[in-house]
């Protein structure tokens, strides 16, 4: 009988964006059960049929009373199903997840930690918030970091141990699919035909999550100065407008909306990349910075923020360019200095190659199935390489 492994998270971008190679490599060894919730957005059709999916309803934001339900329904899983281990991703799912792994008896408690929502709190949503993580890593029997700058960071907080967390590779959670992030010169023309951009215009893109704190508001502003030089300049944001963020942008660019494009969610962000020349993620807090290692695998350089997580993903002068978060002007100069198509390429080139050495899916996959056959089932793993 197969070990069996259960997977705690809040939101199936997630699951969708993150896991579904894991977890299909992981199926082939364990039976894998995702407790999720469903209803927030839809699974990707491209999860693998031997994943069990069971609703839970969590949810993001702080419920006192839909948490405990959601902590009691969680237990009733795990008393009932017996998994051989628990992983928790995302902070309500790790909190809920870890607790109630614990009380379980659960004996392989992981949790993952992808960044830190509490970074940005001040006064008691901050205590709070911090409280939870350390309550997650109390509970958790081992502990997981997307990035190596993220495991310090925890450490110094007083979160964990740093010898608790471990990190695959060089960092990421689910690396790069070279075969998806693949540049293709015909496809970026098409994109930008749709998209009404000129070929010959410089692209910024955007890409993820649109709220504040990824700093969607100081690259609006760096670009409006940059716009008003340099009219061929053009800034795509792609992804969820959690914020409800786009009317205090199209505030803001009232006179150069023309120069601007918003896509909503899309599940293939590679066709925005590969019509884009910059990527840009001026963010206050990061896990990691995914999206500039996909970026990185099509030839596109980054400006990001020099925080922890993304001096992971990038070699400032290198493979990207690091500027001061919340700092609009230092963002603009930046973004001024891309324009020059050699820098561009130079970086760009150097970006692929470090993200093709370095921050392969395969490779990732292959830590998540060394740490399970390590834990779990260490015999089935050594077959598999051996074939």
């Amino acid at each position: 009988m197969k070990p069996t492994i259960c997977f705690v998270l809040t939101s199936p971008l997630v699951l969708n964006h993150y896991l579904l190679d894991h977890l299909s490599a992981l199926a082939d060894y364990y039976e894998i059960t995702v407790c999720i919730n469903t209803k927030s957005t839809s699974i990707s059709d491209n999860l693998d049929t031997r994943v069990q999916v069971n609703h839970i309803d969590i949810t993001r934001p702080i419920k006192v009373t839909q948490d405990l339900k959601t902590l009691f329904a969680l237990l009733r899983v795990f008393k009932c199903k017996r998994f051989s281990a628990v992983h928790s991703l995302t902070p309500k799912g790790g909190l809920l997840g870890m607790l109630a792994a614990k009380l379980a008896n659960i004996q392989l408690r992981t949790h993952t930690f992808t960044g830190q929502v509490w970074v940005t709190q001040t006064g008691f949503k901050r205590y709070l918030l911090k409280l939870a993580d350390k309550i997650i890593a109390s509970m958790a029997t081992h502990l997981q970091a997307d990035s190596y700058s993220q495991a310090r960071f925890i450490s110094l907080e007083g979160i964990a141990s740093l010898d608790k967390i471990t990190v695959f590779g060089s960092g990421s959670l689910n690396g790069v699919n070279l075969k998806k992030f693949k540049s293709n010169a015909i496809k970026r023309l098409h994109i930008r035909t749709q998209l009404s951009i000129p070929n010959n215009a410089v692209v910024f893109l955007f890409l993820g999550r649109m709220n504040y704190e990824k700093g969607i508001m100081e690259l609006v502003y760096a670009f409006k100065q940059l716009q008003q030089e340099y009219n061929t300049t053009y800034l795509l944001l792609v992804g969820p407008d959690e914020a409800q963020i786009l009317k205090h942008v199209q505030s803001v660019l009232a006179n150069q909306l023309t120069n601007i494009r918003y896509v909503g969610l899309t599940s293939t962000p590679e066709q925005f990349i590969d019509a884009s020349d910059v990527l840009c993620l001026p963010s206050y807090r990061e896990g990691f910075g995914s999206s500039i290692i996909e970026a990185a695998a099509m030839g596109v350089p980054s400006i990001a923020s020099r925080i922890y997580g993304i001096t992971d993903a990038i070699i400032d002068g290198r493979t990207g360019l690091l500027v001061q978060a919340k700092d609009t002007q230092s963002l603009y100069q930046a973004m001024k200095t891309m324009l020059d198509r050699e820098v561009r390429d130079q970086l760009g080139l150097q970006a692929q190659e470090r993200a093709i050495r370095e921050f392969s899916s395969e490779r990732l996959t292959e830590a998540w199935l060394h740490y399970y056959a390590n834990h779990l089932s260490f015999n089935n793993h050594s077959k598999r390489q051996s074939t």
